[in-house]
């Protein structure tokens, strides 16, 4: 008998342990698949999710285990299995870390894919970054990317724009929603209209884009993405007041009309009245304000709540002013006391409908604005109206498993005119093909070509290609190599209206060419898991220009000379940034970018020169700090950028400079106090702690009419320290 017994206690055994299991599972977040995400059990087997999320592992034997899930953007995932109980279908769900790397863009590529996922590299600006410190237009945010750089190009009326690796603010394309919107005569002061209350994020891309876009889109792209109405709160409003009795307040209601329609309606409204001389020139340091902007989205969804039709409008005012302190309304175009009066007006429509075919992918975008600026910089009158229709017709399909292909047909017609005696007025209309394949190789190798065809009235046929590559190592280490071809038509008079502020005369040379570039960047990426997470990115990037065209304020002190370079000119340099949250609610940033930007040309003796471009640092850095108490409710956000010596335009004596500007820094504090229960917040803190601001930006400002009166001389910050106070509340929809 105990002989039988052993037997059968051996063979229990013997069959226990051959036995085993087919383990199946599904990996989602928010509704999307996770894809290539690292399913390990207990350090013994390890598997990784194909693109529908989904794994298995075979001929598991029977047992207890630990599974983790590691997928990048996303927090590790552990849970205990026991494979004596058959598990057929596991439903993981992971949850978002705050690199932000699983986050949805589309700039890169026109459609729909995580920042991981992206051949192109995409950096995304989240509603949290915009709430760290309260800005009053989407410019000024941008002071801490990095690599991003704010450039005030009149010291009166505080016109600026960004420059992107070292690239004049006209390369940079600036869309809502996809759509090109500002450019041309609305680049000068438009950007800063665009206000932070109706943006869920911002998406930025570094190098060309023409394939995609278009013109203009050299040095990069900023896609600004407006909030969804099916996602947005019932009511929200954000109002804050500082030191320097600049008010600002944004709010939106957003009520759900039916199952399947959704509207937003916003406004933003800003208000800067005090007359503020601390540089002691006898000029406001930053112009005086009265600016509102309203907007309003709908959103029409189909039976089975897929979106169908997106229709947005914007209006914006403003009536901006810089000038000496005495002045008032009742001198605007006065010839004896200085002033820069602007009345901008502007209206924007914005939709995108997709075409309810079996396969949904036929869509429309389209858009039109209509900007109108009344100005008297002294007694000089500038009007200027401009009129934009934009639209593409897009076409996009996955072919063979492994292939996803996108063409469409763009259209843009522009109608400009102005009141100078330059002739600018302009009426064009330029038709456009592009066509683009998204390949994934293998698994972990993804190639993106594409063209662009445009043609020009005036410059005839513009081939625009483009070409990416991404190779994934691992699940936590990408690198992905980018190039493209660039081509911008100037609008002289529109970008750089330094012919009617200030005294220099400008100074056509030649009839001027399109510019055109090439362009190549190299971006390693690399997450992590080290007392926290973090990511670590690291970019090589170079542009060869052609025909282009600067300012050039040596020739002549008085004059501003302009013509296609006879050489070429090169933008090249190598930023790094690091994001790590530790396991405490800490989070750190921190950037460096290092470049230099110049244009080779010819001296008299036919000898080459070498010419470093105003205005673009060789060294620049950003940081941030966030620490975030969630027990009691309190968040402390410390964020700021350190600016490297800049070359600075020349002035004859007795008014010269010195050409290089010095180091410096700008740093912001902030402290916010939640009220979760009443979903209400308080913010107070501390704009440009250090009080650093640069002497006077004008030259000569004593004779604002004489012949050596400029505002050109402007590199860094000119509004002291201010303290603030906001309120943050909203209503959620139940």
């Amino acid at each position: 008998m105990k002989i039988i017994f052993l037997i059968f206690l051996l063979f229990s055994a013997v069959y226990g342990f051959n036995q085993s299991f087919q383990f199946n599972g599904h990996i989602a977040s928010n509704g999307r698949a996770v894809s290539f995400a690292k399913v390990i059990l207990s350090d013994r087997f390890s598997v990784l999710s194909n693109e529908e999320g989904d794994f298995s592992f075979e001929n598991i034997p029977l047992g207890e285990y630990e599974l983790n899930v590691k997928a990048v953007g996303y927090k590790d995932f552990q849970q205990k299995v026991n494979l004596n109980k058959n598990i057929t279908d596991l439903q993981i769900e992971l949850e978002d870390n705050e690199l932000q790397l699983n986050t949805v863009v589309v700039t890169g590529t026109m459609r729909e894919t995580s920042i991981a996922n992206s051949p192109v590299k995409i950096e995304v600006l989240s509603q949290s970054f915009f709430k760290g410190s309260p800005v009053y237009s989407v410019i000024e945010a941008m002071q801490t990317v990095n690599g991003v750089q704010e450039q005030v190009n009149c010291g009166v009326c505080g016109t600026n724009d960004i420059h992107i690796n070292g690239m004049e603010g006209p390369y940079t394309l600036v869309l809502i929603d996809g759509m090109p919107i500002v450019s041309g005569l609305s680049s000068v002061y438009g950007f800063n209209g665009i206000p932070t209350s109706l943006i869920d994020r911002v998406e930025i891309v570094k190098g060309p884009s023409s394939t995609l876009y278009g013109t203009e889109a050299v040095g990069g792209v900023v896609n600004i993405i407006t909030k969804s109405p099916e996602e947005s709160a019932l009511f929200e409003v954000d109002a804050n007041y500082n030191t320097h009795q600049e008010l600002t307040t944004d709010f939106s209601i957003t009520p759900q009309l039916s199952k399947r329609v959704f509207t937003t309606f916003s406004g933003d409204y800003y208000f800067n009245n005090r007359k503020l001389d601390h540089n002691q020139d006898g000029f406001t340091d930053i112009p005086l304000n009265n600016r509102i902007s309203l907007f309003n989205k709908w959103q029409f969804k189909t039976k089975d709540n897929k979106d169908l039709l997106n229709l947005a409008a914007r209006y914006y005012f403003e009536d901006r002013f810089g000038g000496v302190l005495h002045w008032t309304k009742e001198d605007r175009a006065s010839d004896s006391v200085y002033g820069e009066s602007i009345l901008t007006k502007r209206v924007e429509l914005i939709g995108s409908f997709i075409i309810p075919t079996v396969k949904r992918n036929f869509k429309l975008d389209f858009s039109a604005n209509y900007h109108e600026q009344d100005s008297y910089y002294g007694d000089v009158s500038y009007k200027a109206q401009q009129q934009v229709y934009f639209s593409n017709f897009v076409w996009s399909q996955k072919l063979a498993k492994r292939h996803y292909m996108i063409a469409g047909l763009s259209n843009r017609y522009q109608i400009y005119q102005d009141n100078t005696p330059s002739n600018t007025d302009e009426n064009t209309y330029v038709p456009g093909v592009f066509i683009q394949d998204e390949f994934d190789v293998t698994d972990r190798l993804k190639l993106l070509g594409g063209v662009r065809l445009d043609y020009h009235f005036n410059h005839g046929l513009i081939f625009s290609p483009r070409f990416s590559l991404k190779q994934q190592f691992g699940s936590t280490t990408a690198l992905r190599f980018n190039y493209g071809t660039g081509f911008r038509q100037v609008h002289l008079f529109t970008e750089d209206h330094a012919f009617v502020s200030g005294a220099r005369d400008v100074v056509i040379l030649e009839e001027l060419k399109p510019e055109r570039s090439h362009n190549a960047t190299l971006n390693f990426n690399h997450s992590y898991a080290f007392k926290g997470y973090g990511n670590f990115d690291l970019d090589l990037f170079y542009t060869y220009f052609q025909n282009k065209i600067i300012p050039d304020f040596d020739q002549n002190p008085n004059l501003i000379v302009y013509q296609n370079l006879s050489g070429y000119g090169i933008s090249r340099g190598i930023s790094a940034s690091i994001n790590h949250a530790f396991s405490i609610p800490l989070r750190v940033r921190m950037g460096v970018t290092l470049m230099e930007v110049f244009e080779m040309t010819k001296d008299s003796n036919n000898l080459s020169v070498k010419e470093q471009q105003f205005f673009a640092p060789k060294f620049s850095g950003t940081f941030g700090v966030n620490f975030n108490w969630k027990k009691i409710g309190l968040e402390f956000a410390y964020q700021g950028r350190v600016m490297g010596p800049q070359r600075l335009p020349d002035f004859a004596e007795p008014f010269d400079r010195p050409d290089q500007s010095p180091w410096y820094t700008i740093q912001n504090v902030q402290v916010t106090k939640s009220f979760k229960n009443i979903n209400l917040e308080l913010y107070t803190g501390i704009k440009n702690i250090f009080n650093y601001t640069q002497p006077s930006p004008l030259i000569d400002p004593m004779n604002p009419y004489g012949d050596n009166f400029d505002t050109s001389y402007a590199f860094g910050p000119l509004q002291v320290r201010r303290f603030f106070l906001g309120i943050r509340w909203n209503i959620k929809r139940k």
